[in-house]
């Protein structure tokens, strides 16, 4: 598990500092999920998701501009994001933390990747976050989060829609992980919380002038214009 990873403990230490100074600023918005496929954890040398937070300070109005100027490597990154309608400890299993989904959306998440040599550094950075937009919330259908699909348009060519299961893997294992890990600084996934689940395609290079919208079975989109 990642919380006997001295790195991940060593580097969660150092990503709850930034925390508690953007949340002097912003309100808690939740968490997020990183390097979770099967190729990126074995990159890492890592069993689980990494485990990053979001605050309000970097939530963007879906369907707004978001300037990359200056970022060095700017990605784009298609996800599931889930609303945590009852509390994810460290002890919760898999099936525990889908129970205690609510709702989903489309979410797009904007990363400036950097060297991954070091996984404690990746997490002080809180994974190479920069930017976060949310689709509207709907509640989930009584099948759960095995019917969720995910839709990529790319500047108007449109690619799935796809089970993100095949990329991130279930969606209850990848909260699970996310909210064991948060136990290091002592906290845990609150109701409320919303939980960015990953890239469940493969992350895509952006540059400016070019058109992004995610969609969840038709149900819910977020889209946004990289500037």
């Amino acid at each position: 598990m990642n919380r006997e990873d001295e790195r991940v403990v060593e580097g969660m230490k150092r990503q709850s500092v930034l925390r508690e100074s953007s949340l002097a600023d912003a309100a808690r918005l939740g968490w997020k999920s990183g390097f979770g496929t099967e190729g990126a954890m074995e990159l890492l040398g890592v069993t689980q998701p990494l485990t990053g937070f979001l605050t309000t300070a970097t939530l963007a109005e879906p369907g707004s501009v978001v300037e990359v100027d200056g970022w060095g490597m700017p990605l784009l990154e298609a996800e599931v994001a889930v609303r945590i309608d009852r509390e994810v400890g460290p002890d919760a299993t898999p099936a525990q933390a889908a129970s205690a989904i609510g709702a989903v959306a489309a979410a797009i998440e904007l990363v400036d990747l950097g060297s991954v040599e070091s996984v404690e550094e990746i997490l002080a950075g809180n994974i190479f976050h920069r930017k976060v937009l949310l689709g509207e919330f709907v509640d989930l259908a009584e099948s759960g989060l095995e019917d969720v699909r995910i839709s990529v348009d790319a500047n108007g060519a449109e690619s799935g829609p796809s089970d993100p299961r095949e990329v991130i893997g279930e969606i209850g294992r990848v909260v699970a992980d996310l909210a064991d890990q948060a136990e290091l600084i002592g906290e845990s996934f609150r109701p409320g919380d919303v939980v960015i689940t990953g890239a469940a395609v493969p992350p895509a290079p952006v540059q400016p002038g070019e058109r992004y919208r995610i969609g969840l079975n038709s149900d819910s989109e977020v889209s946004v214009e990289v500037g």
